[in-house]
């Protein structure tokens, strides 16, 4: 009988929702903006960061007069009115996590975006599939720092090594990983390489719980 992971913990943006492109999209526009073409050697800086992040990088390559703040800002405005113009949920995502309400495993939504953008995507989709969500401003540091998932074990009561996380980021993968948890990573916008208790998917469409339970730790011997 397979051992079920004692929860799963959840990023949201490019893994749950398609909203990965949306937060690039805005990220780009400001970038304009302020007379700077992104690169590839940005998106590090942006995708799976939050946004005071990427508003202090975009601030320190563009040597604009406008502080690190007022990018912030802007940048979640743009976002935020991206967002609820388009949510919409990423291939497999609803089904599995209807396959884990059902089973009755805890889940936790763990994001590096802000409540204000957390709360528009669960207006969309449903706040009823999470145990508990974490926002940007939920904990102190955000990914690729373990905090948030930290955070999410502590708030389930449970030890982060028995929880698989699933993101599609490289700093996602690396704050779910240093928190302890397994992950199954499904890479969206960035390459992601596989490696100790890092397991990769190309899609949600092929996740279940049968899948997940092969990644959950095994419980502690006597």
């Amino acid at each position: 009988m397979p051992v079920f992971p004692a929860a799963v913990l959840f990023d949201m943006d490019g893994t749950l929702v398609d909203t990965e492109r949306l937060w690039l999209r805005a990220a780009e526009e400001l970038a304009a903006e302020l007379g700077h073409s992104l690169t590839d050697e940005d998106l590090p800086e942006v995708l799976g960061r939050a946004i005071d992040h990427t508003a202090a990088h975009l601030h320190h390559i563009t040597g604009t007069r406008f502080t690190a703040d007022a990018l912030a800002e802007r940048l979640d405005d743009a976002f935020s009115g991206k967002v609820a113009a388009e949510t919409i949920p990423r291939p497999g995502a609803l089904a599995l996590l209807a396959e884990l309400k059902a089973a009755a495993v805890p889940t936790a939504l763990v994001s590096a975006s802000p409540r204000r953008v957390v709360d528009l995507v669960l207006g969309g989709i449903g706040d009823h599939w999470f145990t508990v969500t974490l926002a940007a401003e939920d904990t102190e540091h955000t990914k690729p720092d373990p905090a948030p998932y930290l955070a999410a074990a502590h708030r389930l009561g449970l030890d982060p090594a028995s929880c698989v996380a699933v993101e599609d980021s490289p700093a996602g993968v690396a704050s779910a990983h240093a928190a302890g948890c397994s992950v199954l990573a499904v890479p969206s916008s960035m390459p992601i390489s596989a490696g100790e208790r890092i397991t990769l998917l190309d899609s949600l469409v092929h996740a279940d719980l049968g899948l997940l339970s092969t990644l959950a730790a095994p419980p502690p011997t006597a």
